[in-house]
């Protein structure tokens, strides 16, 4: 059984580790010791942040083992080289079922943003989605930029916020269901992928474990 509720390895390789982050834990130290913390104190050794999750987003991170692989993986991340999966739920009827939502971002309101219609520097995102049960629907979620709440402004976008997203008028739940499910890239010519397939939430682990998401277990292998 995995431990959903502290940071752990996920994955080790020579020049970087894949960590799972549980939903509620900081980035960055606040009050306590935040992910990146915790996370070098489990393998005792420096470590050096390449992309981030915000605090409420469970699932993968990467983090590079040496200077050297730092630098290679800050500029595969900004080529935007890595592909990233998220997945979410949310109890809301969409505007569409599946397709892009495209817009630039801006600040609103108490640390929130808002989707613009316009495009100057848009964020992107293509997304899949499927009906788990009535009232329970599932999105598969491909960021094409990387701009701070994107996933979440973009599921308000759609008209079904995510569940337990209380900044972005989810519904209450016991947590925010987003959640950084894969990792694919090629890194020094070799072929990565990652899944995560467990994290904490009735609502996320009633997505694993139905039929309907039999089809994302490989999600690099879908039309985007």
């Amino acid at each position: 059984m995995h431990d959903v509720n502290n940071v752990h390895l996920h994955a080790i390789e020579d020049d970087f580790f894949v960590f799972y982050k549980p939903a509620g834990v900081s980035f960055h130290s606040e009050q306590c010791a935040g992910f990146v913390v915790l996370a070098e104190e489990l393998v005792n050794e420096k470590l050096y942040p390449v992309h981030r999750l915000d605090k409420v987003t469970s699932g993968l991170i990467i983090l590079a083992r040496n200077k050297e692989a730092a630098a290679e993986f800050t500029s595969l991340f900004s080529d935007h080289k890595i592909n990233k999966f998220y997945l979410a739920v949310s109890d809301a009827k969409p505007k569409k079922k599946q397709g892009w939502i495209k817009g630039d971002m801006q600040k609103s309101r108490r640390g929130a943003f808002k989707l613009l219609k316009s495009q100057a520097n848009p964020a992107i995102t293509r997304f899949y989605s499927k009906s788990i049960r009535p009232g329970l629907r599932a999105y598969l979620l491909k960021p094409f930029s990387g701009k701070t709440h994107q996933l979440r402004v973009a599921m308000k976008s759609l008209g079904a916020p995510i569940l337990g997203d209380s900044t972005y008028a989810g519904s209450e739940d016991e947590r925010t269901n987003l959640h950084a499910y894969a990792l694919q890239f090629s890194y020094k010519g070799q072929l990565k992928e990652y899944r995560c397939d467990y994290t904490l939430g009735a609502h996320l682990n009633e997505v694993f474990n139905s039929d309907e998401f039999k089809e994302w277990t490989a999600p690099w292998t879908l039309d985007w």
